[in-house]
């Protein structure tokens, strides 16, 4: 939507000086909290709300035949809504571009980055595989809905349980799971979502930040042993990113995964048990 011209300016004027509408600096988050098992029914589910944004997602696991170029391997599905509850900008219906630009986005980060073993996803080579299907709904839309729903995926997946699949009638009992937790491997992703207005950049926007900004770029970084890998990076908006911004952004990534992550971690494993 159309941000009015005195919050656009009043925003740039303060990221010329480092500073943002709520006080944070350019490359802070809000405060962030996560839940899961928030359904029974749902292999693995959790909430996320930064700031006053906040989503929920569910993982549930089916059966059905593997792709053909991939015969020995699970697959995933990732689907994202805006429900009218979370802003006056939505309404209902089928999911439009910026829900489908959002499930891209953590599909991109997940699949990338390995994080889900999908070999250990096959039942049956050639015939039976296990189906990841991820969906996302958001509850409230006060921005960084990229973010939010990339942390709540990964929070439901590290917390997901396999369900129980009956090998005689070749069909998964709902709601009854297994002790097994989803195979995953130790190349958990954290996106992190850069927004440029103007010639500044900054994370983690609100709703005014994020409607004032032109471009964004998306960047999935994980670390399982000494060395960060970028496992995915996409970009949106009509204006390009310089190479020597797009420098800084990785190296500024680096950082802001430093600080952050550390915690979300220990809040996840914490959940876990």
């Amino acid at each position: 939507m159309e941000l009015p011209n005195i919050n656009q300016k009043k925003i740039e004027n303060l990221l010329e000086e480092g500073k943002r509408l709520d006080g944070r600096a350019p490359f802070d988050y809000r405060d962030i909290s996560i839940e899961t098992g928030i359904s029974k029914n749902a292999e693995g589910s959790s909430r996320v709300r930064i700031g006053k944004t906040e989503v929920i997602v569910g993982v549930k696991m089916g059966v059905q035949e593997p792709y053909p170029d991939h015969e020995d391997e699970g697959t995933m599905m990732v689907g994202m809504e805006f429900n009218p509850i979370c802003g006056e900008r939505y309404e209902s219906g089928p999911p439009k571009i910026n829900a489908i630009e959002v499930a891209r986005v953590v599909d991109r980060g997940v699949r990338e980055s390995k994080v889900i073993n999908f070999k250990k996803l096959c039942i049956k080579e050639g015939e039976k595989v296990w189906c990841v299907m991820i969906d996302i709904y958001c509850i409230n839309d006060d921005g960084n809905v990229f973010d939010a729903s990339a942390l709540g995926t990964m929070a439901a997946l590290r917390v997901a349980k396999m369900p129980v699949y009956d090998e005689k009638t070749e069909k998964v009992k709902f709601g009854e799971f297994t002790d097994n937790p989803l195979p995953l491997t130790k190349e958990i992703p954290f996106s992190m979502t850069f927004y440029k207005i103007k010639n500044k950049f900054l994370i983690d926007p609100n709703r005014n930040e994020e409607d004032a900004s032109e471009a964004r770029i998306t960047i999935a970084l994980s670390c399982s042993k000494k060395d960060k890998i970028i496992n995915a990076m996409q970009k949106g908006g009509i204006v390009p990113i310089l190479t020597e911004d797009l420098n800084k952004i990785v190296l500024q990534s680096e950082k802001i995964y430093e600080a952050v992550y550390p915690d979300l971690n220990k809040k996840i494993e914490g959940l876990k048990k």
